[in-house]
């Protein structure tokens, strides 16, 4: 809004715009080499208990890795991630009170067939340098990763890019769901499951197993591959994501799915026995 290159001065443009010249020429500091270690560790803490609140994730940085780090910094690195205590999941996606909330469909449904319930959220994924947010979206009955994308920042954009990736190889489901964030509550997202007569689902507030399968596949993703790797930029993450996801779909025995690859059962290879 503020211009350098224009025939009013800086002051004059912020006191018609009604910010002060401090904000202006304000540069907020960076995340430092120690923030960056704490952020890495209290991924792991919070990735192995979700229950972990800022009191506790102090005491075990301490105990664990040997970081300082009182409550009040724990705090603000975890709002940066976008974590919070009690919920087993990451909340990532910060809910816009105008935006217009759907109700839980999936409660005590039977999940029977391939695309009649898909799902997607967003995590946190370290870096050496840094860090990046991940989305995926994927097949409640197969556990079938349908698409994902990264992205430095939480706009909604690539949330936005991975439902449109999905729908295009896929087809579509019945029923679409999502927490409540404002990521997925937008028009623009919302608007694009409408057009297809898709039901829109959203968790329950403070309802984290309301998304369980997703929350499944981001420890996994973590403990088999982003924890292994240590990821050195946004590039590498890409390309190592990539080909875990390749292998995920097509070579990775599920428990869960009789010890078959989710690909053989989103393509109607293998039917799971409670559903022959």
């Amino acid at each position: 809004m503020v211009k350098k290159d224009t025939i009013l001065p800086i002051r004059r443009q912020c006191d018609l715009l009604s910010v002060s010249r401090g904000s202006y020429y304000y540069c907020p500091a960076g995340l430092t080499e120690m923030d960056l270690k704490l952020m890495e560790k209290l991924d792991e803490l919070f990735t192995e208990d979700p229950t972990r609140g800022t009191r506790r994730l102090s005491k075990a940085l301490k105990k664990r890795f040997g970081l300082e780090a009182g409550r009040d910094k724990v705090r603000r690195l975890m709002r940066i991630m976008g974590i919070a205590a009690i919920y087993p999941k990451k909340n990532l996606s910060i809910a816009n009170k105008s935006h217009l909330k759907y109700p839980y469909l999936l409660r005590g449904m039977a999940i029977t067939h391939p695309n009649q319930v898909w799902s997607t959220d967003i995590t946190f994924v370290r870096l050496k340098k840094g860090f990046v947010y991940l989305t995926a979206i994927i097949d409640w009955y197969s556990r079938y990763v349908l698409s994902w994308r990264l992205s430095t920042t939480l706009e909604r954009r690539f949330c936005i890019d991975a439902l449109n990736e999905a729908l295009e190889k896929h087809g579509q489901p019945e029923i679409f769901n999502t927490d409540q964030g404002s990521q997925y509550t937008s028009e623009e997202f919302t608007g694009i499951l409408k057009s297809k007569q898709i039901k829109i689902s959203m968790d329950g507030k403070g309802r984290a197993l309301d998304n369980v399968f997703v929350e499944r596949l981001w420890r996994t993703v973590k403990q088999e591959e982003v924890y292994l790797k240590g990821y050195r930029n946004v590039s590498e993450c890409r390309e190592g994501l990539s080909a875990y996801f390749d292998r995920y779909n097509n070579l990775r025995e599920h428990q869960s799915l009789d010890y078959n690859y989710p690909a053989e059962i989103y393509f109607g290879d293998i039917l799971l026995k409670e559903a022959a």
